[in-house]
């Protein structure tokens, strides 16, 4: 293994909830009066903290969003999670491989804990991800794409960044990969491999994984 620690990014990586948080995010910003598309809400915030959405609707519109509106999204999603919610095809088989190996990994998402936490316990991947493998933008002051989460990540797993590779299929992801000094594997699964540049390399099974990382 080439590496001495993996980094999963969490949604469109590990869970399969891009394509429902982007729709109801789509849907609520237009019932709020700022129409949004499905692949407007793909391209502006898929793999962002929720401050991004905040901070794109006020710079565009100059008007803020409602005070509760990351607890109404939330749970709206975390509703949509219980019922809709899958793991990523491959990657259980990942992590079993991962574990037999010997191999340390971990998930830094810019999701929040709660919301990491609801995702894996839906989708029974909580087994393989105790408290000391979590990491969300909350634990840092600035979310993807600076690349303080990446190596808060690296620094609690006692891992030099240089000896990181990071598992992304957002362009935030892989910009805050890049700027940590880490190697990024995009997973183009969902997202074009145009979209990705700057990726150490790309893939689109995450079956592929192990072998890629040899």
């Amino acid at each position: 293994m080439r590496y001495d620690l993996v980094i999963f990014d969490n949604d469109g990586v590990l869970v399969d909830s891009e394509p429902i948080s982007n729709r109801l995010l789509a849907a609520y910003l237009t019932e709020l009066g700022h129409p949004t598309s499905y692949e407007e809400s793909i391209r502006d915030y898929m793999g962002s903290a929720m401050h991004r959405v905040h901070d794109l609707v006020h710079e565009r519109t100059g008007q803020r969003l409602p005070e509760d509106f990351d607890d109404v999204f939330h749970g709206r999603v975390f509703a949509a999670f219980e019922r809709e919610l899958r793991p990523v095809a491959g990657v259980v088989q990942v992590l079993e491989k991962l574990a037999a190996d010997g191999v340390p990994y971990c998930v830094a998402s810019s999701g929040s804990h709660e919301r990491i936490r609801v995702g894996h316990r839906t989708t029974g991947l909580d087994q393989w991800f105790d408290e000391g493998r979590v990491f969300s933008s909350q634990d840092v002051g600035r979310g993807k794409p600076a690349p303080d989460l990446f190596l808060h990540a690296a620094e609690r797993m006692g891992v030099p960044p240089r000896r990181c590779v990071v598992v992304e299929d957002s362009p935030l992801g892989v910009q805050a990969a890049n700027a940590a000094g880490m190697d990024v594997y995009g997973f183009t699964a969902m997202t074009p491999a145009a979209r990705l540049t700057g990726a150490t390399r790309l893939f689109s099974d995450l079956r592929d994984l192990p072998d890629l990382l040899v």
